[in-house]
C-alpha cells in the first residue's frame, strides 16, 4: 500500500492567500509517502511546504509557476506507471480526447493533470486520467467572464496496491471536507 498525495492548481499567494485550513489539517506529515503536484504552486514557499507532508515531492511546471520544474513526468509508484502534466499544454483543455492521446504518448496507466481546476477521474479501457482540481478553489482563467460557479476546492489522495488503486477526492464544500472513493483496477 502506497499513499501518494494529487495536488495542484493552488495559485499561492495571486490568487488565494493560502490552503484551506481544513486541508492543511489532513495534509499532516508522516502519513504520506509521496505527493504529485501538477504545477500552478506559484510561489517557492508553498513548494517548499509541499515537501515536509511527504518524502518525495514529484512537480511539474504550470503556466504561472516562478521556480523551473519538467513540463512532464512519468513515475513508477507501486507498480503503475503514472503520467504528470500541468495540462495547459493540452488543446482544447481539460479535453478527454486529448489527454487519452498523452496517456497513451507517455505509456501511463494513471495521467494526472491539472489546469482546469475542476476535479475528474475518468477510466479509459486500462486506463485512468485524474485532475485532483484546485485544492484551493482559485479562479480559473477560462471560466473568468463566464456565469460558471467558482472551483469546489479540491485534491486526490490514491491508495497503490497491487493492481488496484482507491482514489479518495477531498473537496470543500459549505466549510466541509467531503470525501468520495473511486476503484480502479489495473489491466493485468
Amino acid at each position: 500500500m502506497v499513499l501518494v498525495l494529487c495536488i495542484g492548481d493552488l495559485h499561492i499567494p495571486h490568487r488565494a492567500p493560502d490552503l484551506p485550513a481544513k486541508f492543511k489539517e489532513l495534509l499532516k506529515p508522516g502519513k504520506i509517502h509521496s505527493t504529485i503536484c501538477v504545477g500552478n504552486v506559484c510561489s517557492k514557499v508553498f513548494l517548499d511546504y509541499l515537501r515536509t507532508i511527504s518524502g518525495e515531492l514529484h512537480v511539474v511546471s504550470g503556466d504561472f509557476d516562478e521556480f523551473a520544474a519538467p513540463e512532464q513526468l512519468v513515475l513508477d509508484i507501486a507498480g503503475f506507471r503514472v503520467g504528470v502534466c500541468h495540462g495547459h499544454q493540452i488543446v482544447p483543455w481539460g479535453d478527454a480526447d486529448a489527454i487519452s492521446l498523452l496517456q497513451r504518448q507517455m505509456g501511463a496507466d494513471i495521467l494526472v493533470t491539472g489546469n482546469t481546476h475542476k476535479f475528474e477521474a475518468r477510466k479509459a479501457g486500462s486506463c485512468l486520467a485524474l485532475n485532483p482540481g484546485s485544492a484551493t478553489g482559485a479562479f480559473s482563467v477560462s471560466a473568468a467572464g463566464t456565469s460558471q460557479p467558482a472551483p469546489t476546492p479540491s485534491f486526490v489522495l490514491m491508495d497503490l496496491d497491487g493492481q488496484k488503486v482507491t482514489v479518495y477526492v477531498y473537496q470543500l464544500v459549505d466549510g466541509e471536507v467531503r470525501v468520495e472513493k473511486i476503484d480502479y483496477n489495473k489491466a493485468a
